[in-house]
């Protein structure tokens, strides 16, 4: 392993530029064992909402780091990309030339080549906007993925060949490149989130002649929650095991999502790292 260029980057680290694209950059929360090079690690990776607090997310999660050596990456997509005013094309994945799935695996993959980890596939959370990325990446990125939580997503993507992206799937191999690969989907374990108070509608309805508009796009529910149920539903008929959590008295509030994502990605990197044992003993 390379060594590193002093203490700012183990334990909460500073911000980097991403090289391969210098208009997004991320920070890491770097486990201290890991930063001396003691143990191999895998990757969790935690996406801001609108607010773009992407610091106090990684910062949330530097207890998760330490307690089961992981390198936490939280990147920054920041606002006014391709006159996206209020910043959020990142939700949606691909926008002016612009595939946000692949930022973020390019960080993903300039993050593990820097600490010499092996782990080809990472974790995933996401809240409010960010949970958006996640659902929308974990459909098209599942190969990548030992699991995903999202937490109170304000739209959703269903798995429906019968409407189009990105309320649907119909046609995603048109818009991406690739079709929906089911079977990948089904090894993605899922957690969903949403407080039994967040309940406010304004934010999160889409009106015609807007930037997202297209039919059907509130058709997934009125509130968050029950637009997680939609979710919910759709990813369960498509063969995946998802869990959904309604936190009570929660309102719209990144901090308890995260604690109730911790447990939830915890189990399920220990069963991740079970598999990899088992692969490599064949």
């Amino acid at each position: 392993m390379p060594p590193l260029a002093g203490r700012y980057d183990v334990g909460a680290t500073t911000v980097y530029a991403a090289r391969r694209d210098p208009r997004f950059s991320y920070c890491l929360y770097v486990p201290d064992a890991l930063g001396r090079g003691q143990t191999p690690g895998d990757i969790v990776a935690v996406v801001h909402g609108s607010p773009r607090t992407f610091m106090d997310f990684r910062d949330r999660f530097g207890d998760f780091a330490e307690r089961h050596n992981v390198v936490i990456v939280s990147p920054l997509f920041p606002v006014g990309l391709d006159d996206d005013a209020k910043g959020d094309d990142y939700k949606y994945l691909s926008r002016g030339g612009i595939r946000y799935d692949h930022v973020l695996l390019d960080i993903v993959a300039e993050v593990r080549q820097r600490f010499s980890l092996h782990a080809p596939r990472f974790g995933l959370f996401g809240f409010s906007g960010g949970a958006q990325f996640v659902n929308r990446f974990l459909l098209l990125q599942p190969d990548s993925l030992w699991a995903a939580s999202l937490g109170a997503p304000g739209s959703v993507t269903v798995v429906d060949d019968s409407r189009d992206w990105w309320v649907g799937t119909r046609d995603i191999e048109a818009c991406f490149g690739a079709p929906l690969d089911r079977e990948a989907l089904r090894r993605v374990p899922v957690q969903l989130l949403v407080g039994s108070d967040d309940l406010e509608t304004d934010e999160i309805t889409h009106r015609e002649g807007g930037r997202f508009w297209m039919t059907d796009a509130n058709s997934a529910g009125r509130s968050r929650p029950q637009r997680l149920e939609t979710l919910h539903r759709s990813l369960a008929l498509a063969g995946v095991s998802v869990t959904h959590q309604v936190m009570q008295g929660a309102g719209h509030d990144a901090a308890p999502a995260i604690e109730h994502a911790k447990p939830f990605l915890a189990a399920q990197l220990l069963e991740h790292r079970r598999s990899a044992q088992v692969t490599l003993s064949l």
